[in-house]
């Protein structure tokens, strides 16, 4: 959770000072973080190192990363942002296994101190993030002139605050906490499940090793499927995906062998990891590339609170019904809810394929652009001349 909160700083300094530097320094602080925790005498020790100090070199690592594939993409965005994200998938299945290797190997402590070594790589990667060229420069006196106007509508408007009472950008939030609420009831509450009904410990938990890696196909194929423009725009995509991902929750109730488990831990992998790309590039529609930066961030933030609720929530219910039936349920009826909100998203029954945003803030001034954030923000530009996936 400690990553979640300071997105909209993240978003923030890189808007100021570009990704690259931003990257790398919650590289850094994410491997001080660890390292320290490896001397940690107490729980409150770890609450601060790595709670918090890790949490928000994530952050800082986490937003401007995924923000500047946006702008780094015009044509094929979608596979783009799939790709960038399909790592998760890999590393979930892989360093549960390698990180329990180093705990035997080394104690916890020197398996910590391993970990920070390698989140080092962070400031490598964040090196790596090209800063995007200034076009169309303007001549020296206007140029003075547009990076004055610039810098007073910077600090009138730091953190976008619009963006907080901007109703579509809200409501597209507001599809993001509900989906939160269910998404991750499989991972708190599958493997339990699935050994209630009779699975081994093993097979149990092999369930979710496949929904890892049906997770980093889907991730893929749906960025592929949205660039290929099968539907008119990626929010309709979004939705199909956020639909089939809640009815397979849904469905979780009717398995109770490994035969009937396993399938649905694929789909679920598959349709959950599908919606992830989307999540991002779909903004672009809602909020306009001046804003795509800032509105994962307090996206980011704002959608925690789901992820903070649902789990406890299904566990609850588990509690007071005696099975996962009602947890996996209602899980599912959440995200189908969430399919129900994005209709009303401006423009949503548009066959357009890239309608123009309805940007929360005023127009876009004139100058030289922050590096990383003009994307597409000259003035007179808007999403019509970009392809969004």
């Amino acid at each position: 959770m400690a990553v979640s909160p300071p997105g909209p700083l993240g978003s923030t300094l890189s808007a100021r000072y570009g990704a690259r530097p931003v990257v790398m320094a919650g590289g850094f602080l994410s491997s001080v973080g660890l390292f320290l925790a490896s001397f940690s005498t107490g729980l409150v020790h770890l609450h601060l190192t790595i709670g918090l100090l890790t949490g928000l070199g994530w952050a800082l690592v986490f937003t401007p990363s995924v923000a500047a594939v946006s702008h780094y993409f015009d044509k094929r965005r979608t596979l783009a942002m799939g790709l960038a994200v399909s790592g998760a998938g890999v590393s979930s299945l892989a360093f549960c296994p390698f990180f329990q290797y180093l705990l035997d190997s080394y104690g916890w402590r020197g398996a910590l101190q391993i970990v920070a070594a390698m989140s080092l790589n962070l400031v490598v990667s964040g090196a790596l993030l090209r800063p995007l060229a200034v076009e169309d420069a303007q001549p020296n006196a206007d140029k003075d002139g547009g990076v004055r106007q610039e810098q007073r509508t910077l600090t009138s408007s730091f953190f976008a605050l619009e963006l907080l009472h901007h109703g579509p950008f809200l409501r597209y939030v507001l599809v993001f906490v509900l989906v939160d609420m269910g998404y991750f009831v499989p991972y708190a509450h599958l493997v339990a499940y699935a050994r209630d009904v009779g699975c081994g410990e093993y097979d149990a938990a092999s369930i979710m090793s496949v929904a890892a890696v049906s997770d980093m196909v889907g991730r893929v194929f749906a960025g592929w499927l949205a660039d290929a423009r099968v539907f008119s725009r990626s929010v309709h995509d979004l939705t199909l995906w956020i639909a089939l991902t809640g009815i397979c929750l849904a469905l979780v109730p009717l398995g109770h062998s490994l035969a009937t488990l396993m399938p649905l831990g694929l789909c679920y992998g598959f349709f959950a990891g599908a919606l992830v790309p989307l999540q991002f590039t779909s903004l672009v529609e809602i909020v306009g590339a001046r804003y795509v930066m800032a509105g994962i961030g307090y996206m980011h933030m704002l959608e925690s609170t789901g992820a903070l609720v649902g789990t406890p929530i299904s566990g609850w219910l588990r509690d007071i019904t005696g099975t996962f039936t009602a947890s996996f349920i209602c899980a599912g009826v959440v995200l189908l809810a969430a399919s129900l909100v994005l209709p009303t998203l401006p423009d949503y029954f548009s066959c357009s394929r890239a309608p123009k945003a309805h940007r929360p803030g005023p127009a876009e001034p004139r100058g030289p652009k922050s590096l990383e954030s003009r994307g597409a923000a000259e003035e007179g530009r808007d999403l019509s001349r970009i392809e969004t996936g």
